[in-house]
Protein backbone atom coordinates (compact mmCIF):
# COMPACT_ATOMS: atom_id res chain seq x y z
CA UNK A 1 0.00 0.00 0.00
CA UNK A 2 1.47 3.56 -0.23
CA UNK A 3 2.96 6.01 1.99
CA UNK A 4 -0.16 8.44 1.54
CA UNK A 5 -2.86 5.57 1.41
CA UNK A 6 -1.59 4.20 4.18
CA UNK A 7 -1.52 7.09 6.01
CA UNK A 8 -5.01 8.24 5.42
CA UNK A 9 -6.87 4.64 5.94
CA UNK A 10 -5.29 5.12 9.35
CA UNK A 11 -6.98 8.70 10.10
CA UNK A 12 -10.32 7.08 8.75
CA UNK A 13 -9.64 9.68 6.04
CA UNK A 14 -10.24 8.26 2.84
CA UNK A 15 -12.15 8.31 0.54
CA UNK A 16 -12.51 12.40 1.24
CA UNK A 17 -11.14 14.18 3.72
CA UNK A 18 -14.26 16.62 3.89
CA UNK A 19 -14.28 16.93 7.40
CA UNK A 20 -11.36 19.00 7.93
CA UNK A 21 -11.09 20.42 4.65
CA UNK A 22 -13.72 22.94 4.36
CA UNK A 23 -12.67 24.63 7.80
CA UNK A 24 -8.65 24.48 6.42
CA UNK A 25 -9.47 25.83 2.52
CA UNK A 26 -11.66 28.76 3.71
CA UNK A 27 -8.93 29.47 6.52
CA UNK A 28 -6.51 29.53 3.52
CA UNK A 29 -8.30 32.46 2.52
CA UNK A 30 -6.24 35.36 4.33
CA UNK A 31 -4.59 38.62 3.06
CA UNK A 32 -3.99 37.78 -0.22
CA UNK A 33 -7.69 37.16 -1.15
CA UNK A 34 -9.66 39.74 -2.98
CA UNK A 35 -12.52 42.15 -0.62
CA UNK A 36 -14.64 40.03 0.09
CA UNK A 37 -13.19 36.45 0.27
CA UNK A 38 -14.90 33.62 -1.59
CA UNK A 39 -18.28 34.29 -3.49
CA UNK A 40 -21.07 33.17 -1.34
CA UNK A 41 -22.34 29.52 -1.84
CA UNK A 42 -18.91 28.17 -2.79
CA UNK A 43 -18.97 24.78 -3.42
CA UNK A 44 -15.83 22.66 -1.47
CA UNK A 45 -14.81 19.59 -2.41
CA UNK A 46 -13.10 16.88 -0.95
CA UNK A 47 -9.87 16.17 -2.49
CA UNK A 48 -8.31 12.95 -1.77
CA UNK A 49 -4.79 13.19 -0.07
CA UNK A 50 -2.71 12.11 -3.31
CA UNK A 51 -4.82 15.24 -4.77
CA UNK A 52 -3.58 17.46 -1.57
CA UNK A 53 0.21 15.84 -1.83
CA UNK A 54 0.15 16.64 -5.61
CA UNK A 55 -1.11 20.25 -4.99
CA UNK A 56 2.18 21.18 -2.38
CA UNK A 57 4.27 19.33 -5.35
CA UNK A 58 2.56 21.99 -7.86
CA UNK A 59 3.55 24.38 -5.49
CA UNK A 60 7.17 23.81 -4.78
CA UNK A 61 7.47 23.85 -8.31
CA UNK A 62 6.62 27.71 -8.94
CA UNK A 63 10.02 28.88 -9.57
CA UNK A 64 8.81 27.57 -13.09
CA UNK A 65 6.32 30.41 -13.15
CA UNK A 66 8.78 32.78 -12.32
CA UNK A 67 7.56 32.83 -8.41
CA UNK A 68 9.70 32.48 -5.40
CA UNK A 69 8.82 28.38 -3.78
CA UNK A 70 10.44 29.98 -0.25
CA UNK A 71 8.05 33.22 0.14
CA UNK A 72 4.80 30.88 0.51
CA UNK A 73 5.83 28.56 3.62
CA UNK A 74 4.60 25.50 1.67
CA UNK A 75 4.25 22.57 4.30
CA UNK A 76 7.29 19.76 3.80
CA UNK A 77 4.98 16.71 3.03
CA UNK A 78 7.12 14.69 5.70
CA UNK A 79 5.43 16.72 7.88
CA UNK A 80 2.06 14.94 6.90
CA UNK A 81 2.05 11.79 9.46
CA UNK A 82 3.05 14.26 12.38
CA UNK A 83 -0.08 16.06 11.91
CA UNK A 84 -2.30 15.78 8.63
CA UNK A 85 -4.51 18.96 9.57
CA UNK A 86 -1.89 20.98 9.90
CA UNK A 87 -0.32 19.76 6.64
CA UNK A 88 -3.30 20.02 4.89
CA UNK A 89 -4.43 23.96 6.51
CA UNK A 90 -0.67 24.75 5.17
CA UNK A 91 -1.22 23.45 1.93
CA UNK A 92 -4.26 25.19 0.87
CA UNK A 93 -3.09 28.28 2.79
CA UNK A 94 0.47 28.41 0.52
CA UNK A 95 -1.91 27.98 -2.11
CA UNK A 96 -4.06 30.75 -2.03
CA UNK A 97 -0.89 32.76 -1.88
CA UNK A 98 0.40 31.50 -5.14
CA UNK A 99 -2.84 31.62 -6.77
CA UNK A 100 -2.92 35.83 -5.90
CA UNK A 101 0.31 36.16 -7.12
CA UNK A 102 -0.47 34.28 -10.15
CA UNK A 103 -3.76 35.86 -10.86
CA UNK A 104 -2.85 39.36 -9.87
CA UNK A 105 0.63 39.62 -9.99
CA UNK A 106 3.86 40.06 -7.28
CA UNK A 107 4.80 43.32 -7.79
CA UNK A 108 1.76 45.60 -7.42
CA UNK A 109 3.17 49.40 -7.16
CA UNK A 110 6.63 49.99 -9.27
CA UNK A 111 7.54 53.64 -9.52
CA UNK A 112 8.08 55.40 -12.91
CA UNK A 113 6.34 52.37 -14.48
CA UNK A 114 2.67 53.60 -15.27
CA UNK A 115 2.63 51.16 -18.39
CA UNK A 116 1.98 48.20 -15.73
CA UNK A 117 -1.68 48.68 -14.96
CA UNK A 118 -3.70 45.73 -13.45
CA UNK A 119 -7.28 45.09 -14.07
CA UNK A 120 -7.68 43.35 -10.43
CA UNK A 121 -11.76 43.09 -11.08
CA UNK A 122 -11.58 41.41 -14.23
CA UNK A 123 -8.53 38.82 -13.01
CA UNK A 124 -11.50 38.03 -10.38
CA UNK A 125 -9.42 36.58 -8.03
CA UNK A 126 -12.60 35.27 -6.21
CA UNK A 127 -13.59 33.19 -9.05
CA UNK A 128 -10.31 31.29 -8.75
CA UNK A 129 -10.77 30.66 -5.41
CA UNK A 130 -13.78 28.85 -5.48
CA UNK A 131 -12.12 26.68 -8.33
CA UNK A 132 -9.50 26.09 -5.78
CA UNK A 133 -11.74 24.83 -2.93
CA UNK A 134 -14.16 23.48 -5.47
CA UNK A 135 -11.48 21.42 -7.36
CA UNK A 136 -11.00 17.34 -6.89
CA UNK A 137 -7.64 17.96 -8.26
CA UNK A 138 -6.62 21.46 -6.89
CA UNK A 139 -3.06 21.37 -9.02
CA UNK A 140 -4.70 21.81 -12.08
CA UNK A 141 -5.75 24.81 -10.69
CA UNK A 142 -3.11 25.99 -10.26
CA UNK A 143 -1.78 25.20 -13.32
CA UNK A 144 -4.35 26.83 -15.03
CA UNK A 145 -3.94 29.96 -13.50
CA UNK A 146 -0.10 30.25 -13.84
CA UNK A 147 -0.53 30.28 -17.97
CA UNK A 148 -3.63 32.44 -18.14
CA UNK A 149 -1.96 35.29 -19.26
CA UNK A 150 -1.36 35.57 -23.06
CA UNK A 151 1.96 34.08 -24.05
CA UNK A 152 3.00 32.45 -20.18
CA UNK A 153 3.26 28.95 -21.36
CA UNK A 154 5.60 30.33 -24.08
CA UNK A 155 7.58 32.08 -21.98
CA UNK A 156 7.41 29.41 -19.23
CA UNK A 157 9.40 27.35 -22.29
CA UNK A 158 11.85 29.40 -21.84
CA UNK A 159 12.48 30.29 -18.44
CA UNK A 160 12.84 26.66 -18.01
CA UNK A 161 15.57 26.43 -20.61
CA UNK A 162 17.20 29.38 -19.10
CA UNK A 163 17.12 28.30 -15.55
CA UNK A 164 19.13 24.95 -16.91
CA UNK A 165 21.38 27.19 -18.48
CA UNK A 166 22.07 28.98 -15.19
CA UNK A 167 22.58 25.44 -13.00
CA UNK A 168 24.63 23.97 -15.74
CA UNK A 169 27.10 27.12 -15.29
CA UNK A 170 25.84 29.68 -17.55
CA UNK A 171 26.69 30.58 -20.63
CA UNK A 172 30.61 31.19 -22.31
CA UNK A 173 31.65 34.69 -22.77
CA UNK A 174 33.28 35.61 -26.23
CA UNK A 175 36.18 38.43 -25.38
CA UNK A 176 35.68 42.01 -26.23
CA UNK A 177 37.23 42.66 -29.29
CA UNK A 178 36.56 44.25 -32.81
CA UNK A 179 34.12 42.91 -35.00
CA UNK A 180 34.07 39.23 -36.12
CA UNK A 181 33.58 38.88 -39.48
CA UNK A 182 32.04 36.00 -41.43
CA UNK A 183 34.64 33.79 -42.65
CA UNK A 184 37.32 35.34 -40.62
CA UNK A 185 40.03 32.92 -38.70
CA UNK A 186 40.26 33.33 -34.50
CA UNK A 187 41.84 30.48 -32.94
CA UNK A 188 39.73 31.78 -29.35
CA UNK A 189 37.08 34.29 -30.21
CA UNK A 190 35.37 31.99 -33.38
CA UNK A 191 35.04 28.78 -30.93
CA UNK A 192 34.08 31.31 -28.26
CA UNK A 193 31.50 32.42 -30.11
CA UNK A 194 30.23 28.98 -31.15
CA UNK A 195 30.03 27.69 -28.15
CA UNK A 196 28.17 30.82 -26.87
CA UNK A 197 25.50 30.19 -29.09
CA UNK A 198 25.45 26.41 -28.93
CA UNK A 199 24.27 26.90 -25.56
CA UNK A 200 21.05 28.06 -26.89
CA UNK A 201 20.46 26.98 -30.33
CA UNK A 202 20.36 23.45 -30.78
CA UNK A 203 20.91 23.11 -34.49
CA UNK A 204 24.27 24.57 -34.05
CA UNK A 205 24.68 22.27 -30.76
CA UNK A 206 24.09 19.37 -32.72
CA UNK A 207 26.92 20.59 -35.68
CA UNK A 208 29.71 22.04 -33.31
CA UNK A 209 32.71 21.52 -33.92
CA UNK A 210 34.56 24.06 -32.05
CA UNK A 211 36.47 25.34 -35.26
CA UNK A 212 38.38 28.55 -35.68
CA UNK A 213 37.16 29.86 -39.39
CA UNK A 214 33.83 31.80 -39.14
CA UNK A 215 32.04 28.72 -41.60
CA UNK A 216 28.74 28.68 -43.12
CA UNK A 217 27.15 26.44 -40.13
CA UNK A 218 28.53 29.56 -37.61
CA UNK A 219 27.04 32.32 -40.07
CA UNK A 220 23.52 31.02 -39.98
CA UNK A 221 23.06 30.34 -35.98
CA UNK A 222 24.47 34.14 -35.92
CA UNK A 223 21.65 35.04 -38.13
CA UNK A 224 19.08 33.11 -36.09
CA UNK A 225 20.07 35.00 -32.79
CA UNK A 226 20.31 38.25 -34.46
CA UNK A 227 16.89 37.91 -36.29
CA UNK A 228 15.63 36.59 -32.55
CA UNK A 229 17.46 39.72 -30.89
CA UNK A 230 15.51 42.33 -33.19
CA UNK A 231 19.02 42.89 -34.94
CA UNK A 232 20.37 43.43 -38.16
CA UNK A 233 20.58 40.46 -40.05
CA UNK A 234 23.81 40.21 -41.34
CA UNK A 235 26.07 37.95 -39.35
CA UNK A 236 28.61 40.70 -38.37
CA UNK A 237 29.20 40.06 -34.40
CA UNK A 238 30.18 43.85 -33.42
CA UNK A 239 30.71 45.69 -30.10
CA UNK A 240 26.90 45.92 -29.66
CA UNK A 241 26.26 42.13 -30.07
CA UNK A 242 29.05 41.07 -28.37
CA UNK A 243 27.70 42.79 -25.40
CA UNK A 244 24.40 41.23 -25.71
CA UNK A 245 25.93 38.22 -26.05
CA UNK A 246 28.32 37.99 -23.16
CA UNK A 247 25.23 39.36 -20.70
CA UNK A 248 24.87 36.50 -17.94
CA UNK A 249 22.20 33.83 -18.03
CA UNK A 250 20.81 35.04 -14.85
CA UNK A 251 19.96 38.09 -16.39
CA UNK A 252 17.87 36.36 -18.97
CA UNK A 253 16.18 34.75 -15.99
CA UNK A 254 15.65 38.09 -14.83
CA UNK A 255 13.83 39.23 -18.12
CA UNK A 256 11.34 36.13 -18.35
CA UNK A 257 10.30 36.35 -14.86
CA UNK A 258 9.69 39.98 -15.04
CA UNK A 259 7.63 39.41 -18.55
CA UNK A 260 5.76 36.55 -16.58
CA UNK A 261 4.37 38.98 -13.79
CA UNK A 262 4.09 41.91 -15.93
CA UNK A 263 1.44 39.89 -18.07
CA UNK A 264 -0.50 39.29 -14.62
CA UNK A 265 -4.27 40.77 -14.71
CA UNK A 266 -2.72 42.86 -17.70
CA UNK A 267 -6.26 45.09 -18.99
CA UNK A 268 -7.66 44.18 -21.95
CA UNK A 269 -8.09 46.54 -24.70
CA UNK A 270 -9.80 44.33 -26.87
CA UNK A 271 -11.42 47.03 -29.94
CA UNK A 272 -9.95 49.80 -29.01
CA UNK A 273 -8.28 52.10 -31.77
CA UNK A 274 -5.06 52.98 -29.98
CA UNK A 275 -1.05 53.45 -30.59
CA UNK A 276 1.45 51.31 -28.74
CA UNK A 277 4.80 51.85 -28.75
CA UNK A 278 6.91 49.19 -27.24
CA UNK A 279 10.28 50.73 -26.48
CA UNK A 280 13.06 48.49 -26.64
CA UNK A 281 11.15 46.68 -29.34
CA UNK A 282 11.38 50.05 -30.98
CA UNK A 283 8.31 49.78 -33.09
CA UNK A 284 5.18 51.13 -32.98
CA UNK A 285 2.11 49.76 -33.65
CA UNK A 286 -1.64 51.05 -34.33
CA UNK A 287 -4.67 49.08 -33.36
CA UNK A 288 -8.23 49.53 -34.61
CA UNK A 289 -11.29 47.04 -34.10
CA UNK A 290 -8.59 44.78 -32.88
CA UNK A 291 -6.44 44.42 -35.49
CA UNK A 292 -2.84 45.90 -36.12
CA UNK A 293 -3.49 48.30 -39.05
CA UNK A 294 -0.11 49.94 -39.21
CA UNK A 295 3.16 49.47 -38.01
CA UNK A 296 6.66 50.88 -38.11
CA UNK A 297 10.08 51.13 -36.92
CA UNK A 298 10.77 54.28 -34.67
CA UNK A 299 13.40 55.73 -32.40
CA UNK A 300 13.60 56.22 -29.14
CA UNK A 301 15.38 57.55 -26.03
CA UNK A 302 18.89 56.91 -25.17
CA UNK A 303 19.47 55.30 -21.90
CA UNK A 304 20.54 58.51 -20.21
CA UNK A 305 17.92 60.57 -21.77
CA UNK A 306 15.18 57.74 -21.53
CA UNK A 307 11.82 57.76 -23.04
CA UNK A 308 9.43 57.72 -20.25
CA UNK A 309 6.73 55.03 -19.76
CA UNK A 310 3.38 56.72 -20.41
CA UNK A 311 -0.45 56.51 -20.67
CA UNK A 312 -1.92 60.07 -22.73
CA UNK A 313 -3.78 60.99 -25.82
CA UNK A 314 -3.03 62.23 -28.94
CA UNK A 315 -4.61 65.71 -29.77
CA UNK A 316 -3.25 67.31 -32.59
CA UNK A 317 -1.00 67.18 -35.52
CA UNK A 318 1.21 69.89 -36.97
CA UNK A 319 2.81 70.61 -39.92
CA UNK A 320 6.33 72.31 -40.49
CA UNK A 321 7.01 72.67 -36.32
CA UNK A 322 9.75 74.62 -35.01
CA UNK A 323 11.61 72.60 -32.61
CA UNK A 324 11.95 74.94 -28.96
CA UNK A 325 15.22 73.17 -27.72
CA UNK A 326 14.90 71.99 -24.11
CA UNK A 327 17.48 73.40 -22.38
CA UNK A 328 18.88 69.81 -21.44
CA UNK A 329 19.73 69.47 -25.55
CA UNK A 330 21.13 72.76 -25.71
CA UNK A 331 24.01 72.83 -23.17
CA UNK A 332 24.81 69.12 -24.11
CA UNK A 333 24.26 68.87 -27.91
CA UNK A 334 23.99 72.09 -29.19
CA UNK A 335 26.62 74.04 -27.02
CA UNK A 336 29.35 72.03 -28.35
CA UNK A 337 28.28 72.86 -32.10
CA UNK A 338 28.26 76.23 -31.57
CA UNK A 339 31.24 76.87 -30.16
CA UNK A 340 32.80 74.58 -33.64
CA UNK A 341 30.98 76.79 -35.79
CA UNK A 342 27.57 79.51 -35.30
CA UNK A 343 27.58 80.14 -38.83
CA UNK A 344 27.00 76.43 -39.79
CA UNK A 345 24.14 76.67 -36.88
CA UNK A 346 22.14 79.73 -38.65
CA UNK A 347 22.26 78.30 -41.70
CA UNK A 348 20.41 75.70 -40.56
CA UNK A 349 18.15 77.27 -38.50
CA UNK A 350 18.89 77.73 -34.90
CA UNK A 351 17.99 80.93 -33.51
CA UNK A 352 19.78 82.39 -30.06
CA UNK A 353 17.51 84.39 -28.03
CA UNK A 354 18.58 85.85 -24.22
CA UNK A 355 17.21 88.44 -21.76
CA UNK A 356 18.21 92.11 -22.61
CA UNK A 357 16.78 94.90 -20.33
CA UNK A 358 13.99 92.50 -18.81
CA UNK A 359 13.00 91.48 -22.46
CA UNK A 360 13.38 88.64 -24.51
CA UNK A 361 15.37 89.46 -27.84
CA UNK A 362 17.37 87.21 -30.91
CA UNK A 363 21.08 87.72 -30.65
CA UNK A 364 23.09 87.13 -33.33
CA UNK A 365 25.30 84.09 -32.98
CA UNK A 366 28.20 85.60 -34.34
CA UNK A 367 28.37 88.00 -31.52
CA UNK A 368 28.59 85.58 -29.16
CA UNK A 369 31.74 84.48 -26.98
CA UNK A 370 30.33 80.71 -27.20
CA UNK A 371 33.77 79.47 -25.67
CA UNK A 372 33.29 81.63 -22.43
CA UNK A 373 29.71 79.78 -22.29
CA UNK A 374 29.42 77.80 -19.70
CA UNK A 375 26.70 74.14 -19.92
CA UNK A 376 26.32 74.56 -15.83
CA UNK A 377 25.01 78.10 -16.84
CA UNK A 378 23.67 78.19 -20.30
CA UNK A 379 22.13 81.90 -20.41
CA UNK A 380 20.37 81.18 -23.85
CA UNK A 381 17.26 79.88 -25.60
CA UNK A 382 17.61 78.32 -28.72
CA UNK A 383 14.41 77.45 -31.43
CA UNK A 384 15.04 76.09 -34.63
CA UNK A 385 12.78 77.10 -37.46
CA UNK A 386 10.80 74.87 -39.73
CA UNK A 387 12.19 73.48 -42.32
CA UNK A 388 13.56 70.11 -44.58
CA UNK A 389 16.75 70.40 -41.80
CA UNK A 390 14.60 70.77 -38.64
CA UNK A 391 15.20 68.07 -36.41
CA UNK A 392 11.51 67.43 -36.21
CA UNK A 393 11.03 66.68 -39.74
CA UNK A 394 7.59 67.58 -41.73
CA UNK A 395 5.56 67.17 -38.86
CA UNK A 396 4.84 66.45 -34.93
CA UNK A 397 2.20 64.59 -33.43
CA UNK A 398 1.33 65.84 -29.81
CA UNK A 399 0.27 64.27 -26.66
CA UNK A 400 -0.08 66.11 -23.68
CA UNK A 401 1.60 64.88 -20.66
CA UNK A 402 4.74 67.08 -18.16
CA UNK A 403 7.13 65.19 -19.75
CA UNK A 404 6.92 66.93 -23.35
CA UNK A 405 7.19 63.92 -24.97
CA UNK A 406 5.84 63.86 -28.57
CA UNK A 407 6.09 61.70 -31.80
CA UNK A 408 7.60 63.55 -35.40
CA UNK A 409 9.16 62.98 -38.42
CA UNK A 410 13.30 63.42 -38.76
CA UNK A 411 15.25 64.63 -41.64
CA UNK A 412 17.62 61.43 -40.78
CA UNK A 413 15.94 58.92 -42.52
CA UNK A 414 18.87 56.61 -42.37
CA UNK A 415 18.94 55.85 -38.58
CA UNK A 416 15.94 53.69 -39.18
CA UNK A 417 18.37 50.85 -40.96
CA UNK A 418 20.13 50.75 -37.61
CA UNK A 419 19.09 48.00 -35.18
CA UNK A 420 19.66 49.63 -31.97
CA UNK A 421 17.58 52.41 -32.14
CA UNK A 422 17.82 53.76 -28.81
CA UNK A 423 19.63 57.30 -29.42
CA UNK A 424 17.07 60.21 -29.73
CA UNK A 425 16.91 62.58 -26.67
CA UNK A 426 13.15 61.04 -25.14
CA UNK A 427 11.13 61.61 -27.94
CA UNK A 428 9.75 59.65 -30.75
CA UNK A 429 10.74 59.62 -34.16
CA UNK A 430 8.52 57.95 -36.80
CA UNK A 431 9.84 55.89 -39.61
CA UNK A 432 6.24 56.04 -41.39
CA UNK A 433 5.00 59.93 -40.36
CA UNK A 434 2.80 60.11 -43.06
CA UNK A 435 1.07 56.52 -42.98
CA UNK A 436 0.41 57.53 -39.31
CA UNK A 437 -0.99 60.88 -40.17
CA UNK A 438 -3.08 59.51 -42.75
CA UNK A 439 -4.50 57.01 -39.67
CA UNK A 440 -5.36 59.59 -37.34
CA UNK A 441 -6.84 62.31 -39.25
CA UNK A 442 -9.50 59.68 -40.17
CA UNK A 443 -12.62 61.26 -38.75
CA UNK A 444 -11.19 64.69 -38.79
CA UNK A 445 -13.75 66.87 -40.97
CA UNK A 446 -12.80 68.51 -44.18
CA UNK A 447 -9.16 66.58 -43.61
CA UNK A 448 -7.35 63.84 -46.06
CA UNK A 449 -3.88 63.53 -46.75
CA UNK A 450 -4.49 65.76 -49.89
CA UNK A 451 -5.20 68.93 -47.77
CA UNK A 452 -2.43 67.41 -45.13
CA UNK A 453 -0.06 67.94 -48.45
CA UNK A 454 -0.97 71.29 -48.86
CA UNK A 455 -0.65 72.02 -45.15
CA UNK A 456 3.33 70.91 -45.48
CA UNK A 457 4.03 72.16 -48.75
CA UNK A 458 3.25 75.60 -47.46
CA UNK A 459 5.84 76.01 -45.33
CA UNK A 460 4.13 77.73 -42.72
CA UNK A 461 4.02 76.45 -38.97
CA UNK A 462 -0.34 75.43 -38.60
CA UNK A 463 -2.13 72.30 -37.00
CA UNK A 464 -4.99 70.33 -37.04
CA UNK A 465 -6.72 69.20 -33.67
CA UNK A 466 -7.87 65.68 -34.35
CA UNK A 467 -11.41 64.94 -34.19
CA UNK A 468 -10.87 61.32 -32.46
CA UNK A 469 -8.43 61.87 -30.14
CA UNK A 470 -6.22 58.50 -29.55
CA UNK A 471 -5.22 56.59 -26.85
CA UNK A 472 -1.53 56.41 -26.16
CA UNK A 473 0.53 54.02 -24.68
CA UNK A 474 4.16 53.74 -24.44
CA UNK A 475 5.52 50.66 -22.75
CA UNK A 476 8.70 48.24 -21.92
CA UNK A 477 8.30 44.94 -23.05
CA UNK A 478 11.95 43.26 -23.68
CA UNK A 479 9.80 39.64 -24.50
CA UNK A 480 7.43 39.26 -27.28
CA UNK A 481 5.42 36.06 -28.23
CA UNK A 482 4.37 37.63 -31.63
CA UNK A 483 3.77 34.48 -33.75
CA UNK A 484 4.33 31.92 -31.64
CA UNK A 485 7.54 32.60 -30.59
CA UNK A 486 9.47 33.80 -28.03
CA UNK A 487 11.39 37.65 -28.85
CA UNK A 488 13.52 38.57 -26.42
CA UNK A 489 15.10 42.26 -26.76
CA UNK A 490 17.43 44.09 -24.95
CA UNK A 491 16.78 45.46 -21.64
CA UNK A 492 18.04 48.50 -23.07
CA UNK A 493 17.24 50.87 -19.48
CA UNK A 494 17.73 47.80 -17.29
CA UNK A 495 13.86 47.69 -16.05
CA UNK A 496 13.66 44.21 -16.22
CA UNK A 497 16.45 43.96 -13.54
CA UNK A 498 14.79 46.27 -11.19
CA UNK A 499 11.52 44.57 -12.17
CA UNK A 500 13.13 41.23 -10.50
CA UNK A 501 14.55 42.69 -7.68
CA UNK A 502 11.35 43.92 -6.63
CA UNK A 503 9.81 40.65 -6.76
CA UNK A 504 12.69 39.16 -4.90
CA UNK A 505 12.35 41.69 -2.05
CA UNK A 506 8.73 41.18 -2.18
CA UNK A 507 9.40 37.23 -1.83
CA UNK A 508 11.85 38.11 1.06
CA UNK A 509 8.75 40.19 3.34
CA UNK A 510 6.45 37.34 2.79
CA UNK A 511 9.14 34.74 3.95
CA UNK A 512 10.49 36.08 6.82
CA UNK A 513 6.95 37.62 8.19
Amino acid sequence: MRRRDALSLALGLLPGISAAHAATTMAGVGSNAAPGGLPEGTAVASPSWDAVFRLADRLRRVDGDGLNPSSYAIPASESASADPAAFHAGVYRAAHAVLADLVQGVVQDQPHRPDIVRDIAAANLPSWQARLVASPEPAEIIEQASNAPEGAALIKGELQRARALVAAGGWPTIPVGGTIEPGSEDAVRVPALRARLAAEDPVLAAAHNGGAVYDTVLLEAVKRWQASMGLEIDGRVGRISQDLLNRPAASRVAQLRAALDMRRAAPSYGSERRIEVNIPDFTLVMYDGGQAVLRMAVIVGKPARATPMLRVRMTTAQFNPKWGVPERNAREDLLPKFRRDPRAMMERGFRVYGRVGGETVEIDPMTIDWASIRPDRFPYFIRQDAGDTNALGRMKFIMPNTDDIYMHDTPDRYLFRRPDRAFSSGCIRLEQPMALLEKVLEGTPGWDLARAQQALDSGTTSAVALRRPLPVRLHYSTVTTDGGRVRIRPDIYRLDEAYARAMDARSLRMATR
